[in-house]
């Protein structure tokens, strides 16, 4: 499971505008202090269903709470992975 935590993180980090930026479990992908703008999360969601399409499942970025700051699988790249990964546990 850590190659998946590498390669989203690696995801991640393709999106990401400043390239000295090191993703990290509290990189902020929402809300203030995000490091992706509208479009690099949009990217971002593409990418993650391209991803979860080799891996086998159809990942759902579309929950209501999606885009809340506070609850959303997008508020970190931490809860990012984890939810990516959870997906991919129920679903396979």
């Amino acid at each position: 499971m850590e190659d998946v935590r590498r390669d989203v993180f690696q995801i991640i980090q393709e999106e990401i505008e400043d390239k000295a930026i090191q993703v990290t479990d509290g990189t902020v992908l929402i809300g203030d202090g995000s490091v992706l703008d509208s479009m690099a999360l949009v990217g971002l969601c593409l990418t993650l269903e391209d991803f979860a399409a080799v891996k086998g499942f159809e990942f759902d970025w579309t929950s209501a709470q999606a885009m809340s700051s506070s609850r959303s699988m997008f508020r970190n790249a931490g809860s990012l992975v984890s939810e990516f990964k959870d997906q991919m546990n129920t679903k396979l």
